[in-house]
């Protein structure tokens, strides 16, 4: 019957003849577009027998490909196109069955020509809208061969560059088909993503291949053509700008696992590039899901080489910047706190040489100046996204970097032993470099919330250490706090202008704010700047931060009360110049005293008090004149000019406190406090100093209260503190206790059990006494007032004072209103 037919053509079925004759003779001619019209209607009259037409087109094409007669297989795949175009009915699907066979056919061709036609087919299908679901479409396949023809080898450069972009067309087109229906393959299995990601970023690699190999002036086309590098970005967006929320994870992990297969971290230029990408092309509620990836993704590779987690860390930074203008969310503490901790690793790999804390032949040798640029990585990182966060962000994160800085309290343990001190000492300064790149820039209105308690504790504690690199950091991050009109720079030099109304100084009155800050903070922030001062180990920089502290201060802080204290302390510090008592070097001497020089010069213009001006100025002058090694323009140069002997120093060169007291006193300011010359109050950072042990500080503590009390000649020596001197006090107050319970036991079972009338004599012979003693206390201080009418003669020949009452008594007429 089936052979008949064949024969027979008049005998074939309706839908085979219109197939047959959309076909030329010739297949240069093209396709017959009448009898393909005439198709297309039949197909449209009558849907049922649509996948009977696919079926037969699929059987001539696979016919003609292994005939090697093309010009059909082309023709047989544009009749598919139109068909697929024009049919939108229930039917379709098992049309769309045949048209993916005819395509994976020609994808599994070896001939280049042939796998590009069947991949602009695929397109062009993805792009239609279906009207009816599909349950049982896989296109595992598609997804296989066109990420194998993105990785195209081809010897031929413009063949292999039309390959390549088939295969990114052919990506982009199945993720156009599945990415946004649920009844389709998921396209985010990592099955999938494992395939397409990578093939993008191949050739998003080879970019400056591309670049390389520009055609001439000559050779160029009409109008710019596509690169494959240009065609993955823009299909790597459009995969990112449809992820959702569950997503992300498996079109980041393929990223991360590509860059480092191909060992992309350490130049970093493209694996910063890819993660711009990522950033701007997801939804900006889900950048903290890429922080997070490369946050896991750092901690995996804690043990890689130095240059590796380096540049993990700079993209890091990059894409945490971007992640700020959108939502970070939860993570910003968890991203610190993974930062800090590499930090800490990073510092334990240097000091140790290896990943394991123990050398051994097989052992990778670790290379300092490598895991240093790491750490200066992080620390850059830390400070670009905390300068992005909001206020109240950045406070949480400069608590939280000073809450991990090792101090040698009692409530905090450090590390022992020559590497233990190494370790804290390196671990110190790193997170003190990081805290001064989060508060460059900080704008806080409040100086309490910038500053509160807990943390301005713990950072002047880091002051009391021996170490002149900590102390250095913790003045700069002083001052970075305290500014917040940008004058600091005005003051990196020190200097005595006769005018400083030449550095343009921005200047806001004392809020409340600040007043109540300064009470409460004042002193310990004079006392960590004297005893800086008196450091044998600091340098000019040293100095230039503690005259940049105090001129912000003045600036930023300062009421009257604040300018007189200023004064005593600069005061003070002349003296430790002056007695020496700290045998301090020739050069720190002249400073301190240079130091005065230019802070009161600076204090004397801005309270604008004449006399004062006057007699600082006159300072100035005679010390240029005879000791010019006192001022900064002589000390705090790169060859200092000083003097040898600094004993003898006359008093018309130093700043006189009785006359500075003399001179402001008249103007208005506390002069008595002027002329208190200022003493540091020792506190208990001093039990966390390493230049002291407990016992010496609390030893000062007593010295010094017993120095300031007026008592000091009555009391006795202290006893001294034992083992059995603390159990008896215990055993004592245990019996006391007792005493006191048996006591209140006897007094509530008397009014329990005693007689009415006994009960309420005891109460009457209480009160009996209580307005007795009240009477005695009233005859002693109460004194009756004096008579209008004189005094009279009582018995016995003694003048007696009688009282009047008020308003008996007789008022002259002038008294009267």
């Amino acid at each position: 019957m089936y052979g008949v037919c064949g024969c027979c053509g008049a005998l074939r079925p309706r839908y085979k003849r219109l197939v047959d004759n959309i076909f030329p003779e010739d297949p240069e001619d093209g396709l017959v577009k009448t009898n393909m019209e005439k198709l297309t209607f039949y197909a449209l009259s009558a849907p049922e027998k649509l996948d009977r037409i696919g079926a037969y087109l699929s059987e001539r094409l696979i016919r003609d490909v292994g005939r090697h007669r093309y010009g059909y297989v082309c023709i047989a795949m544009e009749a598919l196109d139109q068909l697929l175009m024009a049919c939108h009915c229930q039917s379709i699907n098992l049309f769309v069955e045949s048209f993916l066979k005819m395509v994976a056919k020609l994808l599994e061709s070896e001939k280049p020509n042939l796998q590009i036609l069947g991949t602009n087919s695929f397109v062009k299908f993805a792009n239609i809208e279906e009207d009816t679901p599909s349950y049982h479409r896989s296109y595992d396949f598609f997804v296989s061969r066109f990420s194998e023809m993105c990785h195209s080898s081809h010897d031929d450069l413009e063949i292999k560059t039309k390959i390549r972009m088939s295969g990114i067309k052919g990506l982009q087109g199945v993720v156009r088909k599945t990415v946004n229906d649920e009844l389709q393959a998921n396209i985010w299995d990592p099955q999938h993503m494992d395939k397409i990601v990578p093939s993008l970023l191949f050739n998003l690699q080879h970019v400056e291949e591309a670049e390389s190999r520009s055609p001439s002036p000559l050779q160029a086309p009409e109008k710019e053509k596509e690169s494959p590098a240009e065609l993955a970005e823009r299909c790597l967006r459009e995969l990112l700008g449809r992820a959702a929320f569950g997503n992300i994870k498996n079109a980041i992990k393929p990223v991360l696992i590509h860059l480092d297969n191909h060992s992309l971290w350490e130049p970093k230029v493209f694996a910063i590039r890819c993660f711009k990408i990522i950033m701007y092309s997801i939804q900006p509620q889900h950048s903290h899901l890429v922080i997070q990836q490369l946050l896991g993704h750092l901690d995996a590779n804690s043990r890689s080489a130095a240059t590796v987690r380096a540049g993990i860390v700079e993209v890091l930074s990059e894409a945490a910047v971007i992640a700020a203008t959108g939502s970070v969310g939860p993570t910003v503490l968890e991203m610190f706190n993974t930062l800090l901790r590499q930090l800490r690793l990073s510092i334990d790999y240097a000091l140790t040489g290896s990943y394991d804390g123990v050398v051994s032949l097989g052992t990778k040798i670790i290379k300092e100046h490598e895991e240093r640029m790491f750490q200066e990585a992080v620390i850059k990182t830390v400070g670009s996204f905390a300068s992005t966060l909001p206020t109240y962000q950045r406070s949480e994160v400069i608590l939280f970097i000073m809450s991990k800085v090792p101090l040698p309290s009692l409530h905090q343990t450090v590390d022992t032993g020559r590497t233990g001190e190494n370790r804290n000492r390196l671990t110190q300064i790193m997170l003190l470099k990081s805290l001064l790149q989060v508060s460059t820039g900080f704008q806080c209105n409040n100086m309490m919330s910038a500053l509160p308690s807990n943390f301005l504790d713990r950072l002047l504690s880091t002051a009391l250490m021996e170490d002149a690199e900590i102390r250095l950091f913790v003045l700069e991050i002083l001052i970075s706090f305290i500014d917040r009109h940008g004058n600091r720079h005005k003051f990196s030099t020190i200097s005595t202008l006769s005018d400083i109304s030449v550095l343009k100084l921005k200047v806001d009155k004392c809020s409340r704010q600040d007043t109540v800050f300064m009470k409460k903070h004042s002193q310990q922030l004079y006392r960590h700047i004297y005893l800086s001062c008196k450091e044998e180990t600091n340098m000019q920089k040293h100095y230039e931060a503690l005259y940049g502290l105090l001129a912000l201060i003045s600036i930023e802080l300062a009421n009257e009360e604040v300018v007189v204290d200023l004064i005593r302390l600069v005061l003070a510090v002349q003296d430790i110049a002056q007695v020496n008592e700290e045998n301090l070097p020739v050069y720190n001497r002249c400073a301190l005293y240079a130091l005065g020089a230019a802070y009161l010069n600076l204090i004397s213009q801005l309270t604008t008090v004449p006399a004062f001006c006057q007699h600082i100025h006159e300072v100035i002058e005679t010390r240029k004149k005879e000791a010019p090694y006192m001022l900064p323009e002589d000390v705090f140069v790169e060859r200092p000019r000083l003097s040898q002997n600094l004993d003898g120093v006359v008093i018309e060169l130093l700043f006189r406190q009785s006359k500075i007291s003399e001179v402001l006193g008249g103007s208005g300011y506390n002069s008595d406090r002027l002329c208190l010359p200022y003493i540091p109050q020792l506190t208990d950072e001093d039990r966390l100093s390493k230049r002291r042990s407990i016992g010496e500080t609390i030893s000062l503590q007593v010295e010094v209260e017993s120095r300031n009390s007026p008592e000091k000649e009555e009391r006795v020596p202290a006893e001294e503190i034992t083992y059995e001197t603390l159990k008896k006090a215990i055993v004592d107050s245990v019996a006391v206790e007792e005493q006191e319970r048996e006591r209140r036991r006897q007094v509530v079972e008397k009014f329990q059990k005693a007689p009415f009338e006994e009960i309420a004599a005891h109460c009457g012979a209480r009160a009996s006494l209580l307005q007795s003693k009240l009477n005695q206390i009233f005859e002693i201080t109460i004194r009756p007032p004096p008579s209008p009418s004189g005094t009279i003669t009582a018995a016995y020949g003694q003048p007696q004072n009688h009282s009047i009452p008020v308003y008996e008594m007789k008022f002259p007429d002038l008294c009267v209103y």
